[in-house]
């Protein structure tokens, strides 16, 4: 899903790259449109909207008749970002906000979304190319995506999904499921010592497994028993079970089926569901929850944009303890 134009930043990008890399200096002419057209296979006005940009911003003017030239050398700081999410919801909603809160007044944003398909991920990325100054990547579990980010001529950083081969290679701003899970499971193991089953429900192919393996390391240390399930539809809750539930949907199975036994939250049974709402406060009394700071995710990535040193942030994480659990 393509959110703005930027075709005639390419020109922009052109003329302000040279510059900065001292290539252009006050006085010199810049390509013509038609060259600027030959250049990047753009319209007419596609170039024209370019040119108008930069003349606006006191960095070119024209001599009738002959072309374009600079006029000042002096390029305020700006970074064009690419920045694609995976989906649109309201968790993202709150990372997307504190991000363009957080960036310079001079910063521009064009936000796609690739909605879990790879081939719409690929390709969005290969037509964004050399457009942007900087990209902005939320990859999801997409795996083997190095060789992709790579051929990216622009400045590149992960968010949301910690992938532990680039570490050190991009800078990154993400939850780290699996440590996440492990360290708020125990955190709250004096909550969790009554259950005796602990069950990972997970009914989406695009949420990450890591959150499983962080249940396990945790059951396994402390001899709970646990088990991943895609879904708790036509099973019997027993008591002692805790179930750890990431889709909202879900969230709603378990309360049903444990209704029908007769059971309450926090007492014969356990929930903790992933990321908090304000729902989530009130519903059964309570749900407890596992969530991490969206807000606080947008506001670093941002802050990161012009830090030249390659940085991986963990992103916090908090398990607000209610009567669920």
């Amino acid at each position: 899903m393509k959110i703005k134009e930027s075709k005639y930043k390419l020109v922009v990008n052109h003329v302000v790259n040279k510059i900065k890399d001292g290539e252009l200096k006050k006085g010199d002419w810049i390509p013509s449109l038609n060259e600027f057209r030959k250049i990047y296979n753009l319209s007419r006005d596609t170039v024209f909207a370019g040119i108008s940009e930069l003349k606006s911003r006191g960095i070119i003017d024209s001599a009738p008749g002959v072309g374009y030239y600079v006029t000042s050398t002096k390029i305020p700081s700006k970074n064009n970002i690419f920045l694609l999410f995976n989906e649109f919801n309201e968790f993202k909603e709150d990372i997307y906000n504190s991000f363009i809160a957080a960036l310079g007044k001079n910063d521009s944003v064009d936000l796609y979304f690739h909605n879990y398909n790879r081939k719409v991920f690929e390709t969005l990325i290969n037509d964004a190319n050399g457009k942007y100054t900087t990209y902005v990547i939320m990859s999801g579990k997409f795996q083997g995506i190095e060789p992709l980010l790579q051929s990216i001529n622009g400045k590149v950083l992960l968010l949301d999904h910690f992938h532990p081969e680039l570490k050190n290679k991009y800078s990154s701003v993400a939850q780290n499921f699996e440590k996440d899970t492990y360290e708020a499971l125990n955190f709250g193991l004096s909550y969790i010592m009554k259950y005796k089953r602990i069950f990972m429900v997970q009914s989406e192919e695009k949420e990450p497994y890591e959150r499983y393996d962080g249940l396990r390391r945790f059951s396994e240390k402390h001899g709970f028993e646990h088990r991943y399930l895609n879904s708790v539809k036509n099973r019997k809750i027993k008591e002692g079970d805790l179930f750890i539930v990431v889709n909202d949907r879900d969230l709603i199975d378990v309360i049903k089926l444990a209704d029908k036994e007769g059971y309450t939250p926090g007492k014969e049974y356990g929930i903790i569901s992933y990321n908090d709402t304000p729902l989530k406060e009130i519903l059964v009394g309570g749900i407890t929850t596992l969530t991490t700071d969206f807000k606080e995710m947008g506001k670093t990535m941002a802050l990161l944009i012009n830090k030249k040193a390659i940085e991986t942030i963990e992103n916090p994480w908090k398990l607000n303890i209610r009567k669920s659990l």
